[in-house]
């Protein structure tokens, strides 16, 4: 609670805390925008950095917030709003063809609707859920952001040997997927760990197997689970197997 030995009213913490971290939020997205609308990164590669990036901002920025039981659902807020603008975007009543152009495959605004919309609601309902005192929370959304992005990207680049079951995925994206998982997963986990959030701290030996088996499973399910609905079926694996082992 980074800022808590500002503020000695929780309520005005997490009031600059939402802030900051929209703005944090927001710019990201924007730049990812800016670059894909002017031809800059590829279409593909930008909602996939989008996709990678977004967690571990919005997990750093948690940080901010107080130790109120209202802080959760303030930071879920931001989550919130931009996946409100999704779907307005999605839907055609907001004009935002920079977003489009960042966030879909194809440039068809209904695309939102899917992938990305779902998304932003596993961050919703991961972050009220579960929130910086689990690790379970912040392993699926590690593992939604960093493994299932980096899967695409090296699937798309090295993926020229598929998968016999699913020939849309392929071994290098799947591999990717499991590396990446556990990497984002480690790096968040152990940092909060050692912050002392968690309700019980965690030996090292064991959050590092606990990740590996259900970054594992989740490379699994996202090889068998076609694409936009991956992002719902790996974040229920990740989030059923961590109650189970954590």
């Amino acid at each position: 609670m980074w800022l808590s030995p500002f503020f000695e009213r929780v309520w005005l913490q997490d009031l600059i805390a939402v802030f900051v971290s929209f703005l944090l939020a927001l710019f990201w997205l924007r730049v990812m925008d800016f670059l894909a609308h002017r031809g800059l990164i590829e279409q593909k590669l930008s909602r996939k950095i989008i996709h990678i990036g977004t967690g571990p901002i919005f997990l750093l920025c948690w940080n901010f917030f107080s130790s109120s039981p209202s802080a959760r659902f303030i930071a879920a807020l931001i989550p919130l709003a931009i996946s409100a603008q999704f779907f307005m975007v999605g839907m055609g009543w907001m004009k935002d063809p920079a977003a489009v152009q960042a966030m879909s495959r194809t440039g068809d605004r209904r695309e939102i609707l899917r992938g990305p919309l779902y998304y932003g609601i596993m961050f919703i309902l991961l972050t009220i859920g579960f929130w910086r005192t689990s690790p379970v929370g912040i392993l699926a959304l590690m593992i939604l952001c960093g493994g299932d992005g980096f899967a695409d990207i090296f699937g798309r680049k090295f993926g020229d040997s598929k998968l016999p079951f699913n020939h849309t995925k392929s071994w290098v994206g799947s591999a990717g997927m499991f590396l990446m998982s556990f990497l984002f997963g480690s790096v968040f986990i152990l940092l909060f760990n050692s912050m002392g959030y968690f309700t019980e701290t965690l030996p090292t030996a064991s959050i590092l197997l606990n990740i590996a088996l259900i970054s594992l499973a989740a490379a699994v399910v996202e090889a068998l689970t076609k694409h936009d609905l991956d992002n719902i079926t790996i974040t229920l694996t990740s989030v059923v197997l961590g109650l189970m082992l954590f």
